[in-house]
Parts: C-alpha cells; sequence; structure tokens
C-alpha cells in the first residue's frame, strides 16, 4: 500500500452535474482510510494561485444532489505554460501534498508527465466521449435534461405544425444528440461524426412534407453548422414550413444530478482513492461493464470513443 498521508481534489474543465458527488466519495474515502484531504478552488487556477482548503466530512455533507461543484473550475492561461506548471507543482510541495485526484482530468496528462506525483482522474463530462469508460458523470443527467426539453419542444410543434430544429451540446461528439433523439423520437439528428448530412434531411423533409410536426436534433459540432444557420438554408428550400430554432445551450451542465450519475460518481470517488493506495499513478478511473477499470492517460487521451454504428441505423429505422 501506498505512503500516501495527504490528497487534493480539484474539479477541471467545464462543470457536470454529479461531480459534487464525486468530490464528496472523494473526501470520505480518504478519511475512511485516514488520508488528509484538501480542496483546490478553481482548478488549475486555484493550484496557481494556492487556492487550497482542507475538507472535513461535514464540509462534504448535503452537496450529493447538488449540481455544479462547490470547488469550482476555471480555464487557466498560466497552466498552459512551464512557469506555471512549476508554481503549482511548488505549491502542491508546499502544501504536503502526497498525490492528487482529479474530477475531469483536462491537463493532467501533462502534469503527471513533468513532476513526480501520482495523478488519479475521474471522467466529468457532458458529453461521455471518453475512451476507456461506458460512461462520464454527468452524460445521464444531461441526456434526461434534453429529452425532457425535446418533450416540451414536442408538444408546442405539434399543436402549431412547425419543424423545429433543437441544438445541444457535442463539440465533438454526437452522443447526446444521438441518444436523446432516440429516446425523444426526433425526425433527424445531426452529429459530428457523420458526412454530408446535408443531402439525407433534405430528402427526409421532401418524404415527409405532411406530417404535422418535426423535430431534428443538432449536435453543435456537426458539420453543418449552427440550428439557426441549418434552419435558415431549410427555409429557402422549404417555404411551406413554419421553422423555429431552441438552442439549449448551457441548461445542459446545470440541475440536480440523476440518480445514475449520483451513483456513478459515489463508486468513481471510492475507486480514485483505492486507486491511489494500490500504487496507481497518471490512470483515469472508468466503468465499463459495470465494473471499474483502470485506463493509463496515454491512452484515454489518445483515443476517441466511438459511436456504436447500430444506433445510427436504429434512429434511421425509426425515424
Amino acid at each position: 500500500m501506498a505512503n500516501i498521508r495527504k490528497v487534493a481534489v480539484f474539479t477541471s474543465g467545464g462543470d457536470a452535474p454529479g461531480m459534487n458527488a464525486a468530490v464528496r466519495a472523494v473526501v470520505r474515502a480518504c478519511l475512511h482510510n485516514n488520508m488528509q484531504v484538501v480542496g483546490i478552488r478553481r482548478g488549475y487556477k486555484g493550484m496557481i494561485e494556492g487556492d487550497f482548503i482542507p475538507l472535513a466530512s461535514i464540509d462534504v455533507s448535503n452537496i450529493i444532489q447538488r449540481g455544479g461543484t462547490i470547488l469550482g473550475t476555471a480555464r487557466s492561461k498560466a497552466f498552459m505554460t512551464e512557469e506555471g506548471r512549476k508554481i503549482a507543482y511548488d505549491n502542491l510541495q508546499n502544501h504536503h501534498i502526497d498525490a492528487c485526484i482529479v474530477i475531469g482530468f483536462t491537463g493532467a496528462g501533462v502534469f503527471s508527465k513533468e513532476y513526480d506525483i501520482p495523478f488519479v482522474g475521474i471522467p466529468g463530462t457532458i458529453d461521455n466521449d471518453l475512451f476507456g469508460t461506458d460512461y462520464t458523470i454527468g452524460y445521464d443527467t444531461a441526456l434526461n435534461t434534453v429529452v425532457e426539453a425535446v418533450d416540451r419542444i414536442r408538444d408546442t410543434a405539434s399543436s402549431h405544425d412547425r419543424l423545429f430544429f433543437v441544438e445541444v451540446m457535442g463539440r465533438g461528439a454526437g452522443f447526446i444528440a444521438l441518444h436523446s433523439g432516440i429516446a425523444t423520437g426526433a425526425e433527424a439528428m445531426l452529429i459530428p461524426e457523420v458526412e454530408n448530412q446535408e443531402e439525407g434531411l433534405l430528402q427526409y423533409l421532401r418524404r415527409h412534407g405532411n406530417k404535422t410536426s418535426n423535430i431534428v436534433l443538432v449536435a453543435e459540432g456537426n458539420q453543418m453548422g449552427g440550428a439557426q444557420e441549418i434552419a435558415n438554408r431549410v427555409k429557402e428550400d422549404f417555404k411551406d414550413y413554419d421553422v423555429r430554432v431552441n438552442v439549449l445551450g448551457h441548461m445542459q451542465r446545470g440541475g440536480s444530478p440523476s440518480a445514475f450519475d449520483r451513483f456513478l460518481a459515489s463508486r468513481l470517488g471510492v475507486a480514485a482513492v483505492e486507486a491511489l493506495l494500490d500504487n496507481q499513478r497518471s490512470i483515469m478511473v472508468g466503468f465499463v461493464n459495470h465494473e471499474i477499470v483502470h485506463v493509463p492517460f496515454n491512452k484515454t487521451i489518445k483515443h476517441n470513443r466511438n459511436l456504436n454504428t447500430i444506433l445510427l441505423e436504429v434512429a434511421d429505422i425509426l425515424s
């Protein structure tokens, strides 16, 4: 067992529902194993500025149901430089930190290569696009948020015979658009992983022009552009359509985490502490086939998680 006495935990990258549940799990797992734990506010920015706070069990009470992150997160241009990372490392040393657990592990790969300090990452992102895990913290909640919103939009689309383009998050991956599209019965989903979707969309609209309503889910990173841009082009070709656009935006990141995200965050938080005690470093703890797995940082960073092509066929059949 590793000789780790003091662990730092922090959140990095975009916030995701369930991050607080993960912080809670890390803190209580550390205390259970007789280790001190400190939180770093505002991610790497706080690490550079020395914004460290001790955490006790009571500090993480009543946060499992809260969205966002109590520790905060921020972008840090200074951390992108060698000088900034050196300051961050010196602050870790000054606070006698033996190991770090980062939730949403942006930047951890580079830092753990440069300095001899164990890092374990917990996947926290609503995009669910990290290689090496079936699910990331926040994805299930974001998916349910989109489904609820689209169900409501469907009501007004049906009432007024409208075509709605609904833009969801997914700059580099279409998991949210594809899965929520199937779940809501959307007529089409435009995602980054599929090329030349414009002609297919136009053909669909020509074939089904008599439908009382249509919902098209648009992942923000798809190759046709944003929902408004696509809607404008469709208006030119289908002047009889009553076209509307709805951009869900950052509401997908917020809200109380789902039961599954709370469960997943709790499992991964405890697993991250156990990984440190098992002398693991520079790894992400993932969740595959309902089991905890360890994935090296260089593997999960270099590889992309691919969509299940069967789901594309399912979506096509059901539309």
